[in-house]
């Protein structure tokens, strides 16, 4: 059997778009023997190329590639695109910022997107807000690249299982961005915590499970591992370490600003997404918005100058409800006290949870026992 994980220990590095996921975080992740993921959902062809490249150059170990399934959509009508326009123009900030209604395309071409991907065989693809096409799955499986798709409940994933993938990425109500039901316009989510989510899933899936939403520390890693799921998907714990993306005043909220909570908003992208809550979204929150990924789009100019003029009242600050638990410190200490906490917590737990991962992706790594030929990414830990 082969053992590709360092530090054995359940944990993916959640994708997050938006220039949070850059190379050194990806690697420092994955060299620790987690596994390292880039949201590329809003990222051309070229980068994803150059982002891959480079983590080539700091990490030999496995990653993952993450894309968004963006349904068609439309500009509505005039009357609505003025309404949008203007709600955003009456913000406190709005006279240093020029705003426009965008123009199609409104998203990237995910065929083009994936060129990379076939060229550069990350060991993971996985994807958010839908199921690609089932040629892309088909390629995938060609390349021994493990698929992955995030459900929100019941009848996602046992839609997501009939299209052959290797796992279920269940995100619970608590995670932070961009919540992955697969319907923008149906507001029939039913809103599950992680935990009940995990449970139902593998009631009902008998793929395996990563779980995500929530997972702080290792205390929650062994809490979703007793409730059926084989790994734990974590975002916002990564928000805050040294080799992470994330805007000086992104960290600043998430480590200091403890009297705020969590709110989902459509005001920044249109879709439904988790953050801290801030002036922005107060002020949003009853004002029309365009549809997802339009709106996301409009905002980019509110977004880029807040950054710009480090003021977090107009960032998009996504985390999820646990945030306050985040700790800044570099990849590899973080890691290695989830590790610890996890020991504490159940050692036993380590010794009987798996990912699926194809056997050629396992080849093209390096081995400790030559002669095995698993096909089993097995997740253990040394006493």
């Amino acid at each position: 059997m082969i053992d590709i994980l360092k530090f054995r220990v359940p944990i993916i590095q959640a994708p997050m778009a938006g220039g949070i996921t850059i190379p050194a975080l990806v690697a420092a992740v994955a060299n620790t023997g987690a596994i390292g993921s880039f949201g590329f959902a809003y990222s051309n062809a070229q980068k994803i190329n150059e982002d891959l490249i480079a983590a080539k150059t700091l990490t030999k170990n496995p990653i993952n590639a993450n894309f968004f399934i963006f349904s068609p959509v439309t500009l509505p009508n005039e009357h609505t695109q003025n309404e949008a326009l203007s709600a955003l123009n009456q913000l406190p900030n709005s006279e240093n910022i020029s705003l426009r209604i965008p123009q199609p395309p409104f998203h990237l071409d995910l065929e083009e997107q994936l060129q990379p991907i076939w060229e550069h065989q990350p060991a993971m693809l996985t994807f958010h807000l839908g199921i690609p096409p089932q040629v892309v799955i088909q390629r995938a499986h060609s390349l021994d690249i493990c698929v992955g798709i995030t459900a929100t409940n019941e009848k996602e994933a046992l839609a997501i299982q009939k299209t052959g993938v290797d796992f279920i990425v269940a995100q619970g109500i608590e995670a932070g961005g961009h919540r992955g039901h697969f319907d923008a316009d149906d507001d029939s989510d039913e809103q599950h915590s992680t935990t009940e989510l995990v449970t139902r899933l593998a009631a009902v899936s008998s793929l395996p499970i990563v779980a995500a939403g929530g997972i702080m520390d290792g205390e929650d890693i062994r809490n979703i591992l007793n409730h059926g799921a084989s790994a734990a998907q974590m975002g916002t714990a990564f928000l805050c370490c040294d080799e992470a993306g994330t805007s000086p005043t992104h960290k600043h909220f998430i480590m200091n600003e403890h009297d705020r909570e969590t709110v989902y908003t459509k005001g920044f992208s249109g879709r439904w997404a988790q953050g801290i809550n801030n002036q922005f979204i107060k002020l949003m929150e009853k004002e029309p918005v365009l549809p997802f990924p339009i709106q996301n789009m409009l905002t980019n100019p509110v977004r880029q100058f807040a950054i710009k003029t480090n003021d977090g009242e107009y960032q998009s600050l996504w985390a999820g409800k646990s945030y306050k638990k985040a700790r800044a410190m570099p990849v590899r200490q973080l890691i290695r006290q989830l590790v610890d906490e996890l020991k504490l917590a159940d050692l036993s737990l380590l010794h009987s949870h798996s990912i699926k991962i194809p056997r050629k992706t396992l080849n093209r790594l390096p081995r400790k026992d030559p002669s095995s030929n698993t096909c089993f990414l097995k997740i253990l830990m040394e006493d």
